[in-house]
């Protein structure tokens, strides 16, 4: 591989690792604003938005000037790869977005009288997405494989979530607006954790040239 090229990629992947560090930042701020009521750091997480995209926006022209210049296959899956992954880290951002628009309705709102543990469940999703990227980094398909069950340990914690802000619904009509609100941004979180899971499985068809997003076993 000519210096040239290895540089490019290098500075790819830079992109890439700045993408997801914007992204993980936009989550936890989203999250801080939605459990402490914070009006003014769910419009920033909104504008802060911006960097994410423009980021997506760079990493594809990178690409599209390594892939004139890719001369094996296992390049032009790196490049590919290196595509999709930013397409998965900006919808990470867009998540934070929907957080951070229900972290602002909700702040004009009288608080749910209802303790939900959305820190914990956006840390779970959050360390998918590092690891993902670590195993990206590193090209370790094994570590990659393993990351891609605690998917369902996400979709359990959003199910507990849903399930308890419908019988508070049930049994207190007046937050049913509220709640709704709580349960998009559950299901962002949720969606987050989907979005790691993909990054684990490019990195597998990475490191393997196995395609296994529809498979059975994974």
């Amino acid at each position: 591989m000519d210096n040239h090229f290895e540089t490019g990629l290098d500075g790819l992947q830079q992109k890439l690792l700045l993408m997801g560090s914007l992204a993980e930042t936009s989550v936890n701020r989203a999250v801080e604003a939605l459990m402490q009521r914070q009006y003014d750091l769910a419009i920033q997480v909104r504008q802060e938005d911006k960097a994410i995209d423009q980021c997506e926006i760079e990493i594809d022209e990178m690409a599209i000037q390594l892939l004139t210049k890719a001369p094996l296959a296992s390049n032009l899956r790196l490049v590919t790869v290196g595509m999709k992954i930013s397409q998965n880290l900006e919808r990470i951002g867009d998540e934070a977005t929907k957080i951070a628009k229900r972290a602002r309705d909700l702040s004009q709102e009288p608080p749910l009288k209802l303790h939900l543990d959305l820190p914990h469940m956006a840390g779970m999703a959050l360390t998918m997405v590092k690891d993902a990227l670590d195993a990206f980094v590193q090209r370790d398909s094994a570590a990659a494989r393993n990351l891609i069950p605690r998917d369902k340990q996400v979709d359990v914690l959003n199910k507990s979530m849903h399930e308890t802000l419908a019988r508070h619904m049930a049994e207190n009509p007046d937050t049913i607006s509220r709640c709704l609100h709580w349960i998009v941004a559950t299901k962002s979180l949720e969606r987050i954790a989907d979005h790691a899971k993909n990054i684990a499985e490019e990195v597998v068809y990475l490191c393997e040239a196995q395609d296994i997003r529809h498979s059975m076993k994974n």
